[in-house]
């Protein structure tokens, strides 16, 4: 779907606003929702707006909308670290999709997508449990021990969060396109 630089880069703009007016919503208002198991992870919708950047405007877009929930993140807390952390949940999460889609092209669309959003977990999954086998021990003295005992509770999470961004994510995707459907050239 051939879409103009000028609607790309509006598309764009307006999904990068929605994180950050998520981030901050979510946060100051206190909706986000601890995983039960390890209360300081949080379930949250930011990565909605990311997935859809992905999906109408492509991987460009998505990094961009990652970079701006890490600025945003950095902006209202100053952490640093969180902010990286949220920034390759998210992105690591629409990359695998992007490569997901893109290796089963010429599958179903239904198929596609579901094998998509199934890699998009995988490298969710995978990129936070490294990430946090470094950033635990390294930022938060965490003995790297109890970190890898994390890991299967920190991978559930992710395995949760992904699915809700990507599922969500491409349900209101397909909602938008059956609403406004953009006219081939």
């Amino acid at each position: 779907m051939a879409r103009s630089k000028s609607s790309r880069l509006t598309g764009t703009a307006l999904l990068a606003a929605l994180v950050v007016v998520l981030d901050y919503a979510l946060k100051f208002s206190g909706l986000k929702i601890p995983f039960p198991w390890m209360p300081t992870l949080k379930f949250d919708f930011t990565g909605i707006p990311i997935t859809l950047s992905l999906l109408m405007y492509g991987l460009p877009s998505a990094l961009t909308t990652s970079a701006v929930a890490f600025i945003a993140i950095i902006a209202r807390s100053g952490d640093v670290v969180g902010a990286s952390m949220k920034f390759a949940a998210e992105f690591s999460t629409v990359l695998g999709l992007a490569l997901g889609i893109k290796l089963t092209g010429r599958f179903v669309p239904r198929l596609r997508k579901g094998l998509g959003s199934s890699m998009g977990i995988l490298f969710r999954v995978t990129a936070m449990s490294l990430a946090n086998i470094i950033v635990l021990p390294a930022f938060y003295g965490v003995p790297e021990s109890v970190a890898y005992g994390m890991l299967p509770l920190i991978a559930v999470f992710n395995v949760a969060q992904g699915a809700i961004t990507v599922l969500l994510g491409i349900f209101l995707d397909e909602a938008v396109k059956k609403r406004f459907p953009i006219p081939k050239p």
